[in-house]
């Protein structure tokens, strides 16, 4: 990783009202919604008798067909005018799985072309093992991917993308825009109140926390803020107190962790800093978590995990009883999985996304924490691939987020 430190992105978008915010150049709005998907026409072919599966009960049949991968809607939805309406506006099958109660994980992958620099989301079903794409982000400028911070909410089925830079111009944004998944759209959402690029990101109780990065002059920031999905608006919190830009951070028992990352050797010790939101206040990163923070990292059954960037190593899990990192047991990441690369979990399985897209999934598992002689977890750790189709050999990911939809 390279990093200077200086001293003292036609898509469904929906934009919140004037109060809230105003809207730039850079973002457009989408056309109205085609009255095809009226919910009053799907009723009206109910009641003539034609059937969604002949032989099935209607509730079956929405049962099965809401079981189909994303990627056949465009195939299957010419079977018939009430295929067409379950299948031909993702807003509407999306709304129907969520009234059938289905909550897969899907991971969303933020990642960009490395030849023209096109950014670009698309979306992996864990389950059925396929991939779709979900409409682009609005935002018209030539900017940097990583700059950007994403965030999400799986069990609202939202993500959220913040900040960003201007590729051209080294100038930090400070947009902040919304996808939900039953409605398959952006929102524009109130910018934050400081630009920033390369900053740290988390959630905590429901709130988004943003800390740190880059500001409009290039010089490292040390302001926070927090916002409230529900309402919409930011507000500044306790400042670090050290300027610094982010690497990677995490949630960790209800606290927000920022690492500003490390150079191999070291140069520089790293630094780190942990946010406490209930007394809204920052302290500094123990020793032995910050100098161990070599790489991308995820928290699996209350533990933080760290997927290494060094060729081969194995993952490792922290303890913070004794301020120490060790591997855990089992291969080390596989070898197809090609930096540089992004990191998240769910439940008790961690995913890499690679370079080409390529995903590896690692199954994590415990020891009963009796039978360890200073009464921790001992884990272990056994990876499976799944390749990505050839159309995403230039695609480089740069965020990886689970949704439940």
């Amino acid at each position: 990783m390279q990093r200077v430190r200086v001293s003292s992105q036609q898509a469904p978008v929906h934009k919140l009202g004037d109060s809230q915010m105003t809207l730039s150049p850079k973002f457009r709005l989408a056309a109205p919604r085609s009255s095809l998907f009226d919910s009053s026409v799907e009723s009206e072919l109910a009641l003539r008798g034609e059937p969604l599966i002949p032989g099935l009960p209607d509730d079956i049949a929405h049962n099965c067909l809401l079981r189909l991968p994303v990627e056949s809607h465009t195939s299957c939805k010419s079977v018939s005018r009430r295929w067409y309406q379950l299948l031909g506006s993702k807003e509407v099958f999306f709304s129907r799985r969520k009234e059938f109660g289905f909550h897969d994980p899907w991971l969303f992958v933020f990642a960009f072309h490395k030849c023209t620099g096109k950014i670009e989301w698309q979306v992996f079903d864990m389950k059925k093992l396929t991939w779709h794409s979900i409409p682009a982000m609005p935002c018209k400028e030539k900017v940097c991917p990583h700059g950007f911070r994403c965030v999400s909410m799986p069990q609202e089925g939202a993500l959220y993308v913040c900040g960003g830079v201007v590729s051209d111009v080294d100038c930090p944004l400070n947009v902040v825009l919304k996808y939900e998944v039953q409605r398959n759209r952006w929102t524009v959402m109130k910018k934050m109140i400081t630009a920033r690029s390369f900053f740290a990101s988390g959630v905590v109780g429901g709130m988004i926390y943003v800390a740190g990065g880059n500001s409009t002059d290039l010089f490292e920031l040390n302001s926070a803020e927090v916002m409230d999905p529900r309402k919409g608006i930011w507000r500044p919190i306790a400042s670090m107190g050290t300027n610094m830009a982010s690497y990677d951070s995490a949630v960790l028992n209800g606290k927000l962790l920022v690492t500003e990352g490390w150079f191999w050797p070291f140069y520089v010790v790293p630094r780190g800093q942990i946010y406490d939101p209930k007394t809204d206040t920052w302290e500094s990163m123990a020793a032995g978590l910050r100098e161990g923070w070599t790489g991308t990292s995820a928290v699996v059954y209350d533990h933080l995990f760290v997927v290494s960037e060094h060729e081969r190593i194995k993952l490792k899990v922290y303890y913070t009883n004794t301020d120490c990192w060790e591997a855990v047991a089992g291969a080390p990441l596989p070898e197809q999985i090609c930096k540089p690369f992004s990191v998240n979990c769910c439940e008790s399985r961690i995913y890499v996304v690679g370079r080409n897209l390529h995903v590896a999934v690692g199954h994590i598992s415990r020891t009963d924490q009796a039978i360890i002689p200073d009464n921790r977890w001992n884990f272990s750790v056994q990876w499976q691939v799944v390749d990505a189709p050839a159309a995403f050999s230039d695609l480089v990911p740069t965020s990886a987020q689970v949704l439940f939809a």
